[in-house]
């Protein structure tokens, strides 16, 4: 019987290994390893066409403007033109100045403001109007030094001015009977110590929406007493019962636009508003109030007035003695509305605003970007109301004091 022959499969097959299979078989890595572990071999990698072509191109600075010298006054205000259109059909257009151009809004301030009113359903002029100041007002270093003004009852207006860019219709929505409590809690929250509250016309109302507006006012002054503010009022068609109930509801400046000269009227507002109203409404407003509230209007530049209707507009207004008026450069909002008469130097703007404090009014806030509710003249008003409070409390405890006296005698 032959006997069978097993191997173990774990054994080595070569029983006696030469030296020389033995010294090839020894494992390699396939990265060189380096004698030192702290230095690393530098890596070369063979120089290219493109590699020296872009060594020897421009630098980072060739790419970064260097800031061009300031021009002289005379040029730096000078309008430009360009041709636009296609061939054939091209047309001249006036390029918008240097001095009308602002930055785009995009801060961490404006996108709070921003959250807090959409989050209470609440509206701005500064988005309605596309207002170009809304970068400066709304972009704070805190909500505290931002200003936004509020659009109250809907972002829909029943008339249709030649220069705004509102909303329109007949028949808009009805009012948020919770509007007057939303917006005053988004003020409390902002802690602001001066606000502009404005509203669209409403003649769709039996009361042109007066009643909303007072309310709000008062639910501000609930919530925050010390706040002062500012309405910026439509001329409810003339009701001067409601223009009472507004300038009694315990605001601090009631303001009313007349926007343009008297002659330019009927063909910048609607037909439904008029110059002699507008001068009627302010004059209402100071007499209700026996002369303790601050009136205030606006007047654009731009729209082809004169100088002589300019200065007979400013007289009008003293003689119903408005106290503040703003002057401010007419922008086209889109191609519907009406055009561009000129854009008026910053020079001509600071003459009005001479003009117009050597004419007796208290305050004149005047340039390119200054719109009827800018931030910029807020600060000189809140001074004077805050002045006003305080010669008021005087003259009280004087006469509480002598009243006194008179008793004890």
């Amino acid at each position: 019987m032959k006997s069978t022959r097993l191997r173990c499969l774990n054994a080595s097959t070569i029983a006696n290994p030469s030296p020389q299979l033995h010294a090839h078989s020894s494992r390699s890595f396939a990265t060189a390893i380096s004698e030192s572990p702290g230095t690393v071999r530098p890596f070369s990698r063979p120089r290219t066409t493109f590699q020296d072509r872009l060594n020897n191109g421009p630098a980072l600075s060739s790419f970064i403007p260097t800031q061009p010298a300031q021009l002289p006054a005379s040029e730096a205000q000078e309008l430009r033109t360009a041709l636009v259109g296609p061939a054939g059909k091209k047309k001249e257009i006036t390029r918008l100045p240097e001095w009308l151009k602002t930055p785009i809004p995009d801060n961490s301030n404006y996108k709070k403001i921003k959250a807090d009113l959409r989050g209470l359903n609440l509206h701005t002029v500064c988005e309605e109007a596309r207002c170009p100041n809304i970068s400066d007002c709304w972009g704070g270093n805190d909500k505290a030094a931002a200003t936004a003004t509020i659009m109250l009852m809907g972002d829909t207006c029943t008339r249709g001015c030649r220069f705004c860019s509102v909303k329109t219709s007949r028949a808009p929505p009805p009012l948020d009977p919770h509007e007057p409590e939303h917006t005053a809690e988004a003020l409390s929250r902002w802690g602001l110590g001066y606000v502009v509250l404005t509203s669209v016309d409403r003649d769709d109302l039996s009361d042109g929406g007066a009643s909303h507006f007072a309310e709000t006012i008062m639910k501000i002054k609930q919530k925050a007493p010390g706040m002062l503010v500012e309405a910026l009022t439509g001329d409810y068609a003339g009701d001067w019962n409601m223009v009472e109930r507004v300038a009694l509801s315990g605001l601090d400046v009631y303001a009313h636009n007349v926007e343009t000269v008297e002659e330019l009227t009927p063909m910048v507002r609607d037909r439904r508003a008029g110059f002699r109203q507008s001068l009627r409404v302010l004059e209402k407003a100071k007499k209700v109030s026996e002369g303790r509230l601050i009136t205030k209007t606006s007047i654009m530049l731009g729209l082809g007035e004169t100088e002589e209707q300019l200065w007979e507009t400013l007289r009008e207004l003293r003689r119903v003695d408005v106290d503040v008026v703003t002057f401010g450069q007419y922008m086209r909002p889109t191609k519907r509305h009406m055009k561009v008469y000129e854009y008026v130097t910053p020079d001509t703007f600071e003459l009005w605003r001479q003009r117009a404090l050597d004419m007796g009014f208290l305050y004149c806030a005047s340039g390119p970007l200054v719109r009827s509710s800018y931030k910029a003249g807020e600060a000189f008003i809140e001074n004077v109301l805050k002045k006003r409070a305080r010669e008021s409390q005087r003259v009280v405890k004087d006469t509480f004091r002598e009243m006194s006296k008179s008793s004890d005698i």
